[in-house]
């Protein structure tokens, strides 16, 4: 419920990969991208996922995130030709209302700094 309904996206703690699973499952009639931040060209599919409305997971982030996320993680939209935006990096790109980001972190315990996790739904995953 928290994860559909709030503002801003979730970035879930999953040292067991059960939020993983979880959003896989339930994002697989979506066509869902998974994505890292290791990966080359993981901007560019972040870039189609939201002009096109597919779910996107960015998996095993660490206590930083990447500043071109910045934008999307704000929600920063304008209107270009009665069309929602987005600015990704250096590139413009149509915003679908269709599309969703799931953030996971495999670290057990991370420090967030204020300036991420006021951005971001933190959701705490580990099982004790």
């Amino acid at each position: 419920i928290i994860v559909f309904n709030a503002r801003r996206w979730p970035l879930m703690i999953d040292p067991q990969g059960q939020a993983n699973k979880w959003i896989r499952n339930m994002e697989k009639a979506s066509n869902l991208q998974v994505v890292k931040l290791t990966d080359a060209n993981y901007l560019r599919s972040l870039e189609n996922s939201i002009q096109f409305g597919t779910p996107v997971l960015l998996e095993n982030v660490g206590e930083e995130l990447d500043p071109s996320l910045e934008p999307l993680l704000q929600k920063q939209l304008f209107k270009q030709g009665g069309v929602n935006c987005i600015r990704l990096g250096d590139s413009t790109v149509e915003y679908s209302e269709h599309f969703r980001f799931y953030i996971t972190t495999k670290l057990r315990n991370p420090h967030y700094l204020p300036e991420v996790s006021v951005k971001v739904m933190l959701l705490n995953f580990m099982i004790t």
